[in-house]
């Protein structure tokens, strides 16, 4: 599946070092060239966690938009994954959503 910058996906958690997984959501970074050309899409971590609380996490304003059923927060915790392991389409993130991962990916990398 070819999924386009801050489409909300489902992917299988762990990824190595166990027979089992889980069904976990997903926010795609990478844009649709990219994904295509490498066969692999960029993804962060979608977590309710906030115990666990990252100072990078960005809190997913538009639940609704992105598919999920309650508050949780992108996490920068950056993976590649095979476009075939990509279950499903749960969502896009929201325009503003959106907005606010560029800008955080912007003060990351500078």
């Amino acid at each position: 599946m070819i999924c386009d910058f801050g489409d909300v996906v489902v992917v299988p958690f762990p990824f190595v070092d166990s027979p089992a997984s889980k069904r976990r959501p997903s926010a795609i970074l990478s844009g649709r060239a990219f994904n295509e050309a490498n066969s692999h899409s960029l993804c962060a971590m979608i977590t309710t966690a906030f115990a666990s609380r990252w100072p990078s996490d960005h809190a997913i304003s538009d639940l609704k938009s992105a598919g999920l059923s309650r508050p949780c927060v992108l996490r920068w915790k950056l993976f590649t994954l095979p476009n075939d392991l990509i279950f499903k389409k749960a969502g896009k993130l929201g325009t503003a959503d959106r907005h606010e991962i560029i800008q955080l990916a912007r003060k990351i990398m500078a």
